[in-house]
């Protein structure tokens, strides 16, 4: 039998769908259930708070820079040996690429999936107006229901009285209950997201939010409600290939967003994945054939960085004799020769590229970015509040524009957060090169 799914989506973002789906999982895990998390979009932050509730890897599912095919193929895979599986959506329920269609929204990713789907609904201003949000999203189009609703930053029983009234008498979805305002439950943001899970889940906090959504809401209503669609057949086994290239991945404070798939799909394609710290390692591991350097906080650790010469350098000199280098966002500022933070520090970084990374207070790019790259077509997504300063034309531009992506020799360098599924022949290359430097440097 396939695992219970439920769609945790919201009015819009910021409504607390992460504090809500988090809760939920680590509620059902702390229960002795199999719980697998997912995340709808292009987050990184967001499935590291499932995976510290869950206790596995969460997976990102987007219907705009995948298949339904992939989507569903890696749901499959993911939830092979799992009980349930809680999908936190993206943004608003209807928001994705455009207004004009559903393609990256959650509600098309519901559509897909035949998920229950719980609304999260913002009472904290409202009583009888409630039914009419809740009526909206749950007739606007007809392929999709909702199955509940979750009242959340409420101010007290009788408030919630009040919302629960209005939405029974008016909407087909039912209430699992209400959520009060806490601050104690809230989760601190920056200028990418949410602070990561591993600097805001500490000292049993996690325990107490399991306890607290336990209490307010009726999770046994919630799993004994069936999921609409049929079962998704398992997709067909892909053996991982054998041993092809030894590939050093950037894992710590300042590099920490990757899709896990990513990852995955590398290991199928013969990749051994070798975690190392920019930050506070003094060399690289021994054997490389290739890096990967993923996105994530380097301004915040610029300093950090800076001051790791040895790390710095051999990065430079794995550059230098050919090893082939994947960066993406912080990673790519990372190969710059300077990061320029908020405050005018000027911090020197590896110096690949003949340019400077400055940090800057408003939003610099956001948005999906579909890129072509020596004929090979793959799908991706920017946020960030850093911009390049122009790069020297010698540099040959690896990316059709106005996608930004540079190459030198055998390093890759983008802002754009690429999401291997939607190119296997990308992560295939990659992989490749990686073997071809390998094999010469056996000779």
């Amino acid at each position: 039998m396939s695992a219970v799914r439920i769609m945790i989506t919201g009015t819009h973002s910021g409504v607390g769908k992460t504090t809500v789906a988090t809760g939920i999982m680590a509620a059902l895990h702390k229960r002795g259930l199999r719980v697998q998390g997912f995340k709808v979009g292009p987050d990184f932050i967001d499935p590291g708070y499932h995976q510290a509730a869950a206790g596995r890897p969460s997976h990102n599912l987007d219907g705009w820079m995948l298949t339904r095919k992939t989507n569903l193929e890696i749901f499959s895979r993911a939830t092979a040996d799992a009980d349930v599986a809680v999908i936190e959506g993206v943004m608003g329920l209807f928001d994705g690429k455009s207004a004009a269609s559903l393609s990256g929204t959650t509600a098309e990713m519901a559509i897909w999936l035949g998920s229950q789907n719980v609304l999260v609904l913002d009472g904290s201003a409202m009583a009888g107006s409630a039914a009419a949000l809740v009526h909206g999203f749950d007739t606007l189009i007809p392929e999709f229901r909702l199955s509940a609703v979750i009242c959340n930053k409420v101010a007290s029983a009788r408030h919630f009285n009040l919302l629960h009234e209005s939405i029974t008498m008016h909407c087909r979805p039912s209430t699992l209950g209400y959520l009060p305002r806490d601050a104690g439950f809230s989760i601190p943001e920056r200028h990418l997201g949410l602070h990561l899970a591993q600097e805001v889940m500490t000292g049993g906090r996690m325990t107490r939010l399991a306890e607290w959504i336990e209490s307010h809401l009726d999770l046994d209503k919630l799993l004994e409600r069936p999921s609409v669609a049929d079962d998704l057949p398992l997709p067909p086994d892909s053996p991982t290939a054998s041993i092809q290239a030894r590939i050093g991945v950037a894992r710590d404070a300042a590099f920490c967003f990757y899709y896990h798939d990513n990852l995955e799909m590398l290991r199928r394609l013969g990749a051994e994945l070798v975690a190392f710290s920019p930050t506070s390692d003094g060399s690289l591991p021994p054997g490389l054939d290739g890096l990967y350097l993923g996105g994530g906080y380097p301004e915040l650790h610029a300093k950090q960085l800076s001051a790791n010469n040895t790390m710095r350098s051999a990065i430079s000199e794995f550059a230098d004799k050919g090893g082939p280098i994947y960066a993406e966002c912080g990673g790519f500022m990372y190969l710059t020769e300077a990061i320029v933070d908020l405050a005018g520090d000027r911090w020197a970084m590896a110096g690949i590229f003949p340019t400077i990374a400055r940090m800057q207070v408003k939003l610099a790019k956001l948005g999906y970015v579909e890129i072509e790259d020596d004929g090979i077509k793959a799908r991706g997504h920017e946020f960030r509040y850093s911009a390049i300063d122009p790069m020297p034309d010698c540099i040959r531009r690896a990316y059709q524009p106005p996608a930004e992506g540079y190459r030198i020799h055998s390093v890759l360098g983008s802002y754009i957060h690429l999401h291997f599924g939607s190119c296997p022949d990308f992560a295939e290359r990659f992989v490749h090169d990686c073997a071809i430097h390998r094999a010469r440097n056996a000779k």
